[in-house]
């Protein structure tokens, strides 16, 4: 069998609402951070607040950074009923989301 070369990156900015608290936009992380333990096919998963000097963050503050095998596992994903549960939790709290997917070689 041939190793794996390729990763797909699922990389996911949130900004929070002023009217979320500390204790929502807490929450919000551990049901994200949840996920690749209740959706087959996650291969990796880190997330972190912005701690970027420069400014730019367009009002994003926290990154969440998955990956994925394949586009079909990163499909599933994002139908699966976890994660559609997961969506709706959120959205009452998340001002601006931004959703980028890449490939990169595996091991980077």
């Amino acid at each position: 069998m041939a190793a794996q070369t390729r990763l797909l990156r699922h990389v996911v900015l949130f900004g929070f609402k002023g009217s979320s608290t500390d204790a929502d936009v807490a929450e919000c992380v551990r049901r994200f951070a949840l996920l690749p333990q209740l959706v087959p096919g996650v291969a990796a998963f880190e997330w972190g607040r912005n701690v970027s000097p420069e400014g730019k963050a367009n009002g994003h503050t926290h990154c969440f950074q998955m990956a994925f095998a394949n586009e079909a596992d990163r499909d599933a994903y994002l139908t699966h009923p976890d994660h559609v549960a997961f969506g709706d939790h959120i959205r009452p709290h998340v001002e601006h989301v931004t959703v980028v997917d890449y490939w990169v070689a595996a091991g980077d």
